[in-house]
């Protein structure tokens, strides 16, 4: 998953049987799970149904068919989205449930201390039920991470996990499902699921195990367009557009060509790509929730409308796509052993999200380079950035960045302020430091002959086609760098990750031959981010950052802002007795180096107003890297392109 960069905080179809039964088997021996109870006619598929005609209301309409046995029933709606790490599943948002035996309404029941699950009695002599119900997809004021909104009255993201509900006990594997949606007039779909039939406003899709089809989302709307980029060789790739108007599906072929290189420069670096096909799912839309999401064969993205035609917004979102594309091999295809189930309602360890999503943040970062989505000054700002903000997490002095991980579940819904106290989902860029790091340390002992590029080719490498599961553990990723470099990897890795320091992890960048320094002006790269953002950084001069509104998001202990007694959801009215703008507060930070300056703020608090002098004599100060004298420039060349310009 991954989210707007100011924000720092699937398809297992072919897996193999044996695989997931030990999976299943180990994890009853230790006491976690019960073994599936789910039976009755399992060879018979659920008939799923999903209307989305009223998009325009954010309203999708579900019914199924589910086979059944005479006898007591659980039905469960999806809880640990794959991809969300958090049991997000959206069940507050499902109304109007109903359930069917022929004629008869059979009454529910939701457990009470189980909120996903519904249990009810099916009569003597039933072998099928009929479930119905809504679900309410939220409005783009009230969405957060859970149940991101995802309708517009020109389009729509269809999860399937939102829409379906299947029988305490399935292995998603195994459960079949009949899948069909009906879609607007004049609407068209993009999707990883093979499709069966099209009649009028409805799609027919393939048998699909209940699994490949929640890591199957569709995108839809009026305005449509599918691109395919990469090569004419190998598996294809399509961009598969929906925008809310016409003139936000264009492309330029300077831009289509970025993402032709990207398929090649993940083609380099992987050397094999697990999936038959690939669809970025791409919603452009400023009434949907801004994010992207893993899947196997798919990615699940969702931008501003303008994305693809304004340059600030393609620079300040250039690593979605890349991100989520990485997570194919590093996620779906390879993922911690504890975070592989045989359902959606099984508890999940996240303790490893350092790799999945630490690792893929190193990973997108490089190939959003590589591509050409970034220039090497653009990417280069961006690390600065990472570096900066590191540099301010006080939180990493009590809190280790494997804690982070444990706690993902809490993290992502977790309150943006104060992060710079408490950390928030570190694991994305402290992750990719740390990664940083491994990939410096390789070259410098090898001498350059290995790099994390080795490391990928040879952990992720090796299955082309069909979707498959293959878990990992923390010893298996080091006897792999061992094999590239023997060096005390645990040791190394732990230290980085399981021990609580405030000692900013930029040794990757140092060691690459950089380090963090501050300039006057802001680069393009930040200035992107906020325009996109709605705030001002001024991190690197007097620690908060504010929204154009001047709403304080957040202050960093021990800063200037933090020592004159600010903090966040304060609203800054008035700079030096001016009324505030974000070109007003600049402009007084930037002469707070004249003798006799000052910076004083008046703030409302509630119904409450104060003055707070800020102690800060430093002017404009925004990070940059800056090159270390007779070091080899080992940043830079992680960054060059491995295959030719297309």
């Amino acid at each position: 998953m991954n989210s707007h960069p100011l924000n720092r905080s699937s398809s297992n179809r072919s897996s193999s049987p044996s695989l997931v039964s030990f999976l299943a088997l180990a994890a009853v021996a230790l006491g976690t799970v019960v073994l599936p109870t789910y039976s009755a006619h399992a060879a018979t598929p659920i008939e799923l149904e999903v209307d989305a005609s009223e998009s325009a209301r954010r309203i999708l309409h579900a019914r199924m068919t589910i086979p059944v046995a005479p006898g007591p029933l659980v039905l469960v709606y999806p809880k640990w989205i794959p991809g969300e790490h958090a049991p997000t599943g959206p069940v507050a948002d499902v109304a109007g449930l109903v359930i069917r035996a022929g004629d008869e309404v059979l009454r529910w029941k939701r457990d009470e201390t189980n909120m996903h699950q519904f249990r009810c009695e099916v009569p003597p002599g039933l072998q099928q039920i009929d479930v119905a119900f809504d679900f309410l997809s939220p409005p783009p004021a009230t969405a957060g991470f859970t149940s991101g909104s995802s309708l517009t009255p020109r389009l729509a993201v269809v999860n399937w996990n939102e829409v379906l509900m299947y029988p305490q006990g399935a292995v998603a594997r195994e459960l079949q499902f009949h899948p069909k949606l009906k879609l607007p007039a004049g609407w068209k779909l993009g999707t990883a699921l093979k499709q069966e039939s099209n009649a009028g406003a409805q799609t027919t899709f393939a048998l699909v195990s209940l699994e490949a089809l929640i890591d199957s989302p569709v995108v839809c709307g009026q305005h449509f367009r599918e691109v395919f980029i990469g090569t004419s060789d190998g598996p294809p790739h399509f961009i598969e557009l929906a925008a809310d108007s016409a003139e936000a599906l264009v492309m330029s072929d300077t831009q289509k060509a970025k993402y032709d290189r990207l398929v090649a420069e993940a083609g380099a670096l992987f050397g094999a790509r697990p999936y038959d096909s690939y669809r970025f799912l791409l919603a452009a839309s400023d009434q949907v929730a801004h994010f992207g999401l893993e899947h196997h064969q798919s990615s699940d993205n969702r931008v501003p409308e303008r994305m693809l035609i304004d340059d600030k917004l393609r620079l300040s979102w250039a690593t979605l796509l890349p991100h989520e594309f990485v997570h194919t091999w590093n996620g779906k295809f390879r993922r911690p052993a504890d975070m592989v189930a045989t359902d959606f309602h099984q508890p999940l360890k996240t303790n490893l999200l350092w790799v999945y999503e630490g690792l893929t943040q190193y990973l997108g970062l490089v190939l959003t380079a590589r591509c050409g989505l970034w220039t090497p000054e653009e990417a280069r700002d961006h690390w600065a950035d990472i570096a900066q903000w590191a540099t301010n997490q006080r939180g990493r002095a009590s809190r280790s960045l494997e804690d982070t991980a444990v706690a993902a579940q809490l993290l992502y819904g977790a309150r943006p302020d104060h992060a710079h106290r408490r950390r928030g989902t570190d694991f994305y860029d402290e992750g990719a430091l740390v990664w940083l790091e491994v990939d410096v340390l390789l070259r410098e002992q090898t001498a350059g002959r290995r790099s994390l590029d080795d490391f990928c080719r040879k952990f992720y490498g090796g299955q082309n086609g069909l979707p498959g599961v293959k878990p990992y553990t923390l010893d298996e990723i080091v006897a792999t760098l061992n094999e590239l470099s023997p060096f005390d990897w645990k040791t190394h890795l732990e230290s980085r990750t399981g021990l609580a320091s405030d000692k900013p992890p930029l040794a990757g960048v140092e060691r690459g031959g950089w380090r963090l320094s501050y300039t006057k002006k802001p680069s393009e790269v930040q200035l992107a981010e906020e325009a996109d953002g709605k705030v001002l950084d001024l991190s690197g001069s007097i620690g908060l950052s504010i929204s154009d509104e001047g709403r304080i998001k957040d202050v960093v202990p021990g800063e200037p802002a933090d020592r004159a007694g600010l903090a966040p959801a304060m609203k800054l009215v008035a700079v030096n007795s001016r009324r505030f703008s974000p070109e007003t507060l600049r402009a007084a930070i930037a002469q707070t180096t004249e003798a006799g300056s000052k910076l004083e703020l008046l703030v409302e608090n509630g119904e409450f107003f104060s003055t707070h002098t800020v102690d800060y004599h430093g002017g404009e100060r925004y990070p940059r890297l800056e090159r270390t004298a007779g070091s080899a420039d080992v940043l830079m060349e992680i960054l060059k392109p491995r295959t030719k310009s297309p």
